[in-house]
């Protein structure tokens, strides 16, 4: 039986082939919120069946409608996901809406206008919920006090500026 031999050329050729390949794939990350939990995902796998609102995306390109996150954004809100308890009409609810939308923090905010989101921020917060009520990860932090959202966020990894080309150094 004779050996078959490939060329140096044919083996480099079948090398860079199998290189961009692997590369391609590895620029594969998902975007999808946890069924269980509520909580946004990103891997580089893909999700569970039952996940919801499941994106596709690669390094060159973001999700239709949203900015590609950097990648200390997606890892903080990864492991400390940001919740944020409103109602209308509260000014302090609105400064702090717009100090996480500054830092380009994803959070969820619930306003606590239905009887659900009331019950769940009393468990959080006792019987004195003083809105607004930010959760970053598990740490609380009732009312609106710019320095202990920014130490908290920081604390968690949320980069301090929005990550823009336009932010100020």
């Amino acid at each position: 039986m004779a050996k078959q031999r490939f060329s140096i050329p044919c083996r480099l050729l079948g090398a860079g082939f199998l290189a961009l390949v692997c590369g391609l794939a590895s620029a594969q990350t998902y975007r999808w919120v946890d069924p269980a939990t509520g909580r946004v995902m990103y891997t580089d796998t893909p999700p569970p069946g039952n996940a919801k609102q499941v994106s596709r995306t690669g390094r060159s390109a973001a999700p239709e409608g949203e900015k590609e996150l950097p990648y200390a954004t997606r890892l903080a809100a990864q492991n400390f996901p940001v919740t944020l308890y409103t109602t209308s009409d509260c000014d302090p609810c609105n400064k702090a809406r717009e100090l996480l939308k500054k830092r380009n923090v994803p959070f969820t905010e619930k306003s606590v206008q239905d009887e659900a989101h009331l019950k769940e921020l009393k468990t959080l917060a006792g019987d004195d919920p003083s809105l607004p009520y930010l959760k970053v990860g598990r740490q609380l932090i009732k009312g609106f006090e710019p320095s202990a959202y920014d130490s908290n966020l920081d604390l968690a990894g949320y980069p301090k500026a929005s990550g823009s080309s336009g932010a100020t150094p």
